[in-house]
């Protein structure tokens, strides 16, 4: 959906949430008032493991990071949220400390709303509480598929598959192929599917050479999808 030319307020970032999705013109004013925007820079955590689950957030432009990291620093990337997404909200309705760490991956905007304004806003409106329990399920698989692959999929089936979503959920079609918009390091990468960076490297190569994919710097084009998908079967 095109932006309008003027800087969209508060108010327009909250109708383009899903969670919201068929709520009402005062519903969303209502929502919009418990809210706050805040501008996130790159590299700039929204919370660590450990701190207090006070906030539940919206995204609203750019893209955050879900991750933890073991006692010797090596990072696992659990989820990457685009434009749209809720996030914090299981830890922030169960009153826990937070699990994991959120980071901003680019410049972002975000609506936080408290706890308890979110818990008595779900209270009082159940079909926002069903919209909810859609999108945590839908994430719950996600994680369980990503799990399986972890365990059951050799790296280059692990990395085609990350590819394949990341051309569904962030993807651009053209001439050349689908166009993967996240420009992800392969450092990154490697945190999504568990092995090193220098894997991914050498395996992002061996897809290139056999005229699956295209690289242009961090850019990447799925060229062959039908051949990419193969790998995944």
């Amino acid at each position: 959906m095109d932006q309008p030319a003027a800087l969209p307020n508060k108010l327009w970032y909250l109708k383009h949430i899903r969670l919201f999705d068929g709520m009402s013109p005062a519903e969303m004013q209502e929502m919009e008032k418990m809210t706050r925007m805040e501008e996130v820079k790159k590299r700039q955590p929204l919370y660590l493991p450990g701190d207090p689950s006070t906030n539940v957030y919206f995204l609203k432009q750019g893209r955050v990071k879900i991750s933890n990291a073991d006692a010797s620093g090596k990072e696992v990337t659990f989820e990457l949220l685009e434009a749209g997404d809720v996030f914090g909200e299981l830890e922030a309705l169960d009153g826990v400390p937070r699990a994991t760490a959120a980071e901003a991956m680019d410049d972002a905007l975000i609506c936080a709303i408290p706890r308890e304004a979110f818990t008595h806003y779900l209270a009082t409106h159940p079909m926002v509480t069903v919209e909810l329990t859609k999108l945590i399920g839908l994430r719950l698989r996600k994680i369980q598929s990503r799990v399986e692959d972890l365990v059951f999929r050799d790296v280059p089936t692990r990395l085609a598959h990350l590819l394949i979503e990341l051309g569904k959920s962030a993807g651009a079609a053209d001439a050349a192929g689908t166009r993967i918009k996240a420009k992800l390091t392969h450092q990154e990468m490697a945190n999504l599917i568990g092995c090193s960076r220098e894997t991914v490297s050498a395996t992002l190569g061996q897809f290139r050479d056999q005229g699956l994919i295209q690289m242009d710097g961090r850019t990447m084009t799925i060229v062959n999808q039908e051949g990419l998908g193969q790998l995944v079967v």
